[in-house]
C-alpha cells in the first residue's frame, strides 16, 4: 500500500533532523507516520530520535514508526531470486555459487531498495530521509531509465535465446533461458511500475534542506533544475541554523552585519523561488521546536504539481513549432541537446533524459534553442518530405 503523501527530506547535514521533526509534525496530527532512513550509513539519524533504527519498523512514539533500508538485504534478497534459475548454467560452467555471507551490495543497489521501499510503505505518510540531492536525482530517473533498457534490450536477448535453444538442449539439456528471462523481464517491469506511480503520485515531493550561512543558492538552482528535468518540483526549501531576528540589532558590529546580510540573502532566496521557503534558527534545539518553528500547527507545505511542457504553435508567424521546458534554476552552460530520430536527449550537467517528441514535433527538424527564466525553448521547423502539404 503506497502512502497517500510521501515526503523525500534531502540535503546537507540538517537532513536527519528535518526529516525526523516533519515526521513528528505528521504523527502529533492523527496521521499514521513512517520514518524511513535510506541513506543514512553513520546512523546520523539514530543520534537525532535517540534510538538504533533497525529493517522492521518499531513504534517511536505513538502514531510514529521508525525504520531504515538494509541494502545488504536487498541485494541478497535480489541474488537469491534468480539463483536458482542461474543455476543450471552455472552448473554447466562449473561455477561455486557464492555464499550468502559472502555477498556485499553493489553500487546502485541503495536506489534500487528504496524504490521497492516507496510503494511497500505501510502509512498514511511516509518521511524519507533520502540521499543527496544529486543521488535523489539519479534514483527518481532511474524507473524511466530501466523501462527503457528493457524495451529495448530484452527482446533481443530473447530472439538470441530461442537461436541457441537446439544448440544448448543438445550438449545437455539446459533449461532454455528465453522464458525465464522474459518471466523475469515482466515481474522487473511490473516493480518499476510501482515505483514509478509512487514517485509521480501527486502526494510524492521533495523537500530539500541547505545551511543558512552555506551560500547554496547557486547549488539550489541546479538541484531544481536537475528536479525539474525528470518532472519534479520541491515543495519546501528549508534554511537552517538561521541567525535571530534580533541579531540586527546586536551591539556588535560583525554579528549585526552577519544578520543582515543572511536576512537579505533569506529575502533573495524566497523572491527568487516559487516554492516555499522555511527557516530554523539556531535556537530550536529539540525535534518538537524545528516542528513548531518550521511547520507550527498546520499540516506543512503541499506537494507542487510541475507544469506542462506546451508545443507553442508559431507557423503563421514564423514557420516554427516551440517546444517549452520548464528548467528552473537551469545554466545555460550546463545544457546539452541532441536529436534522435523521435527523440531529443536533453543533458543539464550531469543529469540527463530522453524525452519522446510530440508527434507534430517528430516531422520537423530543429531549428535552435534558447534558455529564458528557467524555460528552454525549443524551436522546430517543418521537414517539407514529412509535413503535410496545405
Amino acid at each position: 500500500m503506497t502512502a497517500t503523501r510521501t515526503i523525500l527530506v534531502s540535503g546537507d547535514a540538517a537532513a536527519p533532523v528535518v526529516a525526523a521533526a516533519t515526521a513528528l509534525h505528521a504523527a502529533r496530527q492523527g496521521r499514521r507516520t513512517l520514518l524511513l532512513a535510506a541513506d543514512d550509513p553513520h546512523r546520523a539519524l539514530d543520534a537525532v530520535l535517540g534510538t538504533r533504527l533497525e529493517p522492521g519498523p518499531a513504534v517511536y512514539e505513538p502514531g510514529l514508526t521508525v525504520a531504515r533500508i538494509d541494502e545488504q538485504a536487498a541485494f541478497r534478497r535480489a541474488l537469491g531470486e534468480i539463483g536458482g534459475r542461474l543455476a543450471p548454467a552455472l552448473d554447466l560452467l562449473g561455477a561455486e555459487p557464492l555464499d550468502p555471507e559472502e555477498l556485499t551490495a553493489l553500487p546502485g543497489t541503495a536506489r534500487l531498495a528504496l524504490l521497492r521501499a516507496l510503494p511497500a510503505a505501510e502509512a498514511d505518510v511516509l518521511v524519507v530521509l533520502a540521499p543527496a540531492p544529486a543521488e535523489l536525482i539519479g534514483t527518481l530517473a532511474l524507473p524511466e531509465q530501466l523501462e527503457r533498457y528493457l524495451a529495448r534490450l530484452v527482446p533481443g536477448q530473447r530472439q538470441a535465446a530461442r537461436a541457441l535453444r537446439p544448440l544448448l538442449a543438445g550438449l545437455a539439456g539446459v533449461p532454455m533461458p528465453a522464458d525465464w528471462l522474459y518471466e523475469g523481464r515482466a515481474k522487473a517491469a511490473a516493480a518499476l511500475a510501482e515505483a514509478r506511480a509512487a514517485i509521480t503520485a501527486p502526494g510524492t515531493s521533495v523537500r530539500l534542506v541547505t545551511a543558512a550561512d552555506g551560500h547554496p543558492f547557486d547549488e539550489l538552482g541546479r538541484i531544481r533544475a536537475g528536479l525539474a528535468l525528470h518532472g519534479h518540483r520541491p515543495d519546501a526549501v528549508v534554511v537552517h541554523g538561521a541567525l535571530p531576528d534580533a541579531a540586527t540589532g546586536s551591539p556588535d558590529p560583525w554579528l549585526a552585519g552577519l544578520a543582515r546580510r543572511r536576512q537579505e540573502e533569506l529575502a533573495a532566496l524566497a523572491a527568487a523561488g516559487d516554492v516555499p521557503v522555511l527557516v530554523t534558527g539556531l535556537a530550536e534545539v529539540t525535534l518538537e521546536a524545528v516542528a513548531d518553528r518550521l511547520y507550527g500547527t498546520g499540516p506543512g507545505p503541499a506537494p507542487l504539481a510541475a507544469g506542462p511542457w506546451p508545443v507553442e504553435d508559431r507557423l503563421a508567424e514564423e514557420g516554427l513549432l516551440v517546444w517549452h521546458l520548464a528548467l528552473p534554476g537551469a545554466d545555460r552552460a550546463d545544457l546539452d541537446l541532441v536529436r534522435r530520430g523521435d527523440e531529443l536527449v536533453v543533458g543539464l550537467g550531469a543529469h540527463r533524459r530522453v524525452l519522446t517528441l510530440p508527434s507534430a514535433l517528430r516531422r520537423c527538424t530543429v531549428a535552435g534553442a534558447a534558455l529564458h527564466d528557467g524555460v528552454l525553448a525549443v524551436r522546430f521547423a517543418p521537414d517539407p518530405a514529412l509535413w503535410p502539404r496545405g
